[in-house]
């Protein structure tokens, strides 16, 4: 059950974040600021390459590689050429992790390295495989890990992961709103370097600022009526999240969003882009998670026995792509199974501000969820 009272309560909020997702996510906007100046300290602002890379490859554990792979190729766009390489291993613990390059890497791949930890053995293997194999590496990884020895071993670029000192009490999630912007960041500017994708660096403080704007719309000191991040929060309580997607950016943010509602709150989503959502989802909306398939039963003890679980849409919109929308269609489908409908449209922007608008305003509910949810 979700302790409202608690959304509204400053002090509260701060008491049950014990692990800083909060300031994480206020702070997103100077963590996108401190990783840039990291980027010029370490040379990516001055590189000249030769030319665009065959491949982009990436890897690092868990979420935080796989939302950066797929934000870096949603931006990149139609034939992109990054891809992510998934570990293998016998269990999810940093040391059983194992990452293999694919048997044509060479010499015209870049292989990017991303990771809140930095003390996994198995991705300072891999940096020294991309060395044998002739490809260029860099890492983002906290300064003075294990992979940072690693990397400049193999003659590569590191880049320190821009860090807060409370981080360091505690093991980082990995969809934790501070971390995915400081493994972006650097991964944005170096692709614009080499041609992959477009984010220069006035683009990257045009990121900082919206934000820094979303900080102060979402933070916990805004009510829950005027906030919303505490509205979607409060909305998706006691519900099974069917987050649809429209238009490119959104794409990436849905997905993110439902890795963070499962991380942080431990509450399950399913997510899908339109207008292909309205089919593979019908049958899911027409069954028992439908509001109006199982009424509230007027006898039922409201202490002892939760509700019944049932469905919310969540429509995240950017441009839709060629102009045609299928928001229409997903809302009158929503409705005709009595099943309620958020949605949420970013402020107008280029691409990179857009996108960050909706993972801004997703990770505050995420983190609200989660907060008011163990209360």
């Amino acid at each position: 059950m979700l302790d409202e009272a608690l959304l509204d309560s400053p002090e509260g909020l701060a008491e049950a974040d014990q692990r800083g997702l909060l300031r994480g996510a206020a702070e997103a906007g100077a963590r996108v600021r401190t990783a840039a100046r990291h980027c010029a300290e370490a040379g990516i602002n001055g590189l000249k390459p030769d030319g665009r890379p065959r491949a982009v490859l990436i890897a690092g554990p868990g979420a935080a590689a796989t939302h950066t792979a797929d934000l870096l190729g949603t931006l990149a766009g139609p034939g992109s050429p990054v891809t992510r390489l998934a570990p293998t291993g016998v269990a999810p613990a940093a040391g059983a992790l194992r990452w293999e390059l694919p048997g044509w890497a060479g010499s015209v791949d870049l292989l990017l390295i991303a990771t809140p930890d930095g003390t996994e053995p198995g991705l300072s293997l891999l940096a020294e495989q991309a060395y044998r194999r002739g490809c260029t590496v860099v890492a983002v990884a906290p300064a003075g890990s294990p992979l940072a020895e690693a990397v400049h071993g193999s003659h590569g670029l590191f880049v320190p992961m821009a860090t807060a000192p409370y981080e360091q009490d505690e093991p980082l999630a990995a969809s934790a709103p501070g971390v995915l912007w400081a493994l972006l960041t650097p991964f944005l500017a170096l692709l614009d370097r080499t041609g992959v994708l477009s984010a220069p660096p006035d683009a990257l403080e045009k990121v900082a600022d919206r934000l820094d704007h979303i900080a102060e719309r979402c933070g916990p000191a805004i009510a829950t009526y005027s906030n919303p991040a505490k509205t979607l929060a409060a909305e998706l309580a006691d519900t099974l999240p069917i987050v649809w997607t429209e238009g490119t950016s959104a794409g990436p943010a849905g997905r993110r969003f439902a890795a963070a509602l499962a991380e942080l709150s431990g509450s399950p989503a399913v997510v899908a882009e339109l207008p292909e959502a309205l089919a593979a989802h019908s049958a899911l909306l027409a069954g028992p998670l439908a509001a109006g398939a199982d009424p509230d039963d007027f006898f039922r003890d409201r202490v002892e026995e939760p509700p019944a679980l049932h469905a919310r849409v969540v429509l995240l919109r950017d441009r839709p792509i060629g102009n045609l929308t299928a928001a229409p269609a997903a809302r009158d489908l929503a409705l005709s199974h009595d099943t309620p409908i958020s949605e949420l449209e970013p402020e107008a922007g280029d691409e990179l501000e857009t996108l960050a608008e909706l993972i801004a305003v997703t990770d505050f509910a995420a983190v609200y969820l989660a907060l008011a949810s163990r209360a």
